[in-house]
Protein backbone atom coordinates (compact mmCIF):
# COMPACT_ATOMS: atom_id res chain seq x y z
CA UNK A 1 0.00 0.00 0.00
CA UNK A 2 1.43 3.53 -0.42
CA UNK A 3 2.04 5.48 2.11
CA UNK A 4 -0.50 7.98 1.89
CA UNK A 5 -3.77 8.82 3.33
CA UNK A 6 -6.46 7.31 1.21
CA UNK A 7 -4.59 4.05 0.84
CA UNK A 8 -4.62 3.95 4.68
CA UNK A 9 -8.86 4.11 4.46
CA UNK A 10 -8.58 1.90 1.90
CA UNK A 11 -7.03 -0.87 3.87
CA UNK A 12 -9.24 -0.76 6.10
CA UNK A 13 -11.77 -1.95 4.10
CA UNK A 14 -9.87 -4.31 2.28
CA UNK A 15 -9.07 -6.05 6.05
CA UNK A 16 -13.09 -5.42 6.45
CA UNK A 17 -13.82 -7.84 3.06
CA UNK A 18 -10.75 -9.93 3.79
CA UNK A 19 -12.43 -10.89 7.15
CA UNK A 20 -15.74 -11.61 5.70
CA UNK A 21 -14.52 -14.15 2.94
CA UNK A 22 -12.82 -15.70 5.95
CA UNK A 23 -15.70 -16.34 7.53
CA UNK A 24 -17.72 -16.93 4.38
CA UNK A 25 -15.90 -18.85 1.91
CA UNK A 26 -11.62 -19.62 3.43
CA UNK A 27 -11.75 -19.81 6.94
CA UNK A 28 -7.64 -21.17 6.43
CA UNK A 29 -7.27 -17.06 4.44
CA UNK A 30 -4.50 -14.63 6.17
CA UNK A 31 -2.83 -11.93 5.42
CA UNK A 32 1.04 -12.32 5.24
CA UNK A 33 2.09 -8.92 6.10
CA UNK A 34 1.18 -5.33 4.78
CA UNK A 35 3.65 -3.98 2.43
CA UNK A 36 4.05 -0.17 2.33
CA UNK A 37 5.25 1.02 -0.83
CA UNK A 38 5.59 4.30 -2.98
CA UNK A 39 7.94 5.86 0.45
CA UNK A 40 9.61 9.17 0.25
CA UNK A 41 10.64 8.70 3.45
CA UNK A 42 11.99 12.36 2.74
CA UNK A 43 9.55 14.04 3.70
CA UNK A 44 7.71 13.75 7.30
CA UNK A 45 3.90 12.78 5.79
CA UNK A 46 5.66 9.29 4.58
CA UNK A 47 7.39 8.76 8.00
CA UNK A 48 4.22 9.64 10.03
CA UNK A 49 1.67 7.43 7.63
CA UNK A 50 4.36 5.01 7.80
CA UNK A 51 4.63 4.77 11.69
CA UNK A 52 1.11 5.03 12.12
CA UNK A 53 0.67 1.84 9.56
CA UNK A 54 3.27 0.03 11.88
CA UNK A 55 1.20 1.14 14.95
CA UNK A 56 -1.90 0.16 14.18
CA UNK A 57 -1.45 -3.28 12.43
CA UNK A 58 1.84 -4.18 13.40
CA UNK A 59 1.12 -6.46 16.40
CA UNK A 60 -2.54 -7.84 14.64
CA UNK A 61 -1.65 -8.29 10.89
CA UNK A 62 1.83 -7.63 10.44
CA UNK A 63 4.28 -4.93 8.78
CA UNK A 64 6.79 -6.13 6.26
CA UNK A 65 9.91 -4.60 7.33
CA UNK A 66 10.60 -3.86 3.90
CA UNK A 67 9.40 -1.57 2.34
CA UNK A 68 9.56 -0.30 -1.61
CA UNK A 69 10.90 3.53 -2.14
CA UNK A 70 9.37 6.15 -4.38
CA UNK A 71 10.78 5.91 -8.26
CA UNK A 72 10.11 7.27 -11.06
CA UNK A 73 12.50 3.76 -12.32
CA UNK A 74 9.55 1.75 -11.66
CA UNK A 75 7.21 3.82 -13.77
CA UNK A 76 8.99 3.72 -16.20
CA UNK A 77 9.80 0.10 -16.35
CA UNK A 78 6.23 -0.37 -16.29
CA UNK A 79 5.21 2.09 -19.33
CA UNK A 80 8.05 0.04 -21.32
CA UNK A 81 6.27 -3.30 -20.64
CA UNK A 82 9.69 -4.66 -18.71
CA UNK A 83 10.84 -5.73 -15.74
CA UNK A 84 12.82 -3.41 -13.32
CA UNK A 85 15.49 -6.25 -12.99
CA UNK A 86 15.70 -5.32 -16.60
CA UNK A 87 15.36 -1.91 -16.71
CA UNK A 88 17.26 -0.39 -13.84
CA UNK A 89 18.52 -3.50 -11.75
CA UNK A 90 20.49 -1.44 -9.74
CA UNK A 91 18.35 1.16 -8.49
CA UNK A 92 16.71 1.17 -4.75
CA UNK A 93 13.11 0.02 -5.44
CA UNK A 94 14.39 -2.88 -7.58
CA UNK A 95 17.56 -3.93 -4.24
CA UNK A 96 13.68 -3.29 -1.94
CA UNK A 97 11.75 -6.17 -4.50
CA UNK A 98 14.64 -8.32 -4.23
CA UNK A 99 14.91 -7.88 -0.42
CA UNK A 100 11.12 -8.11 0.23
CA UNK A 101 11.24 -11.50 -2.31
CA UNK A 102 13.82 -12.92 0.60
CA UNK A 103 11.25 -11.59 3.21
CA UNK A 104 8.48 -13.47 1.88
CA UNK A 105 10.73 -16.84 1.49
CA UNK A 106 11.86 -16.76 4.66
CA UNK A 107 8.39 -16.20 6.59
Amino acid sequence: MPAAYLPVVGLQMLIKTISVVKKRLNKGLEIQGILISMVDYRTNYAKDITAMIRENYGSSIGVMDTYIPSSVKVAEASAEGISIYRYAPRCKAAESFMKLTKEVLES
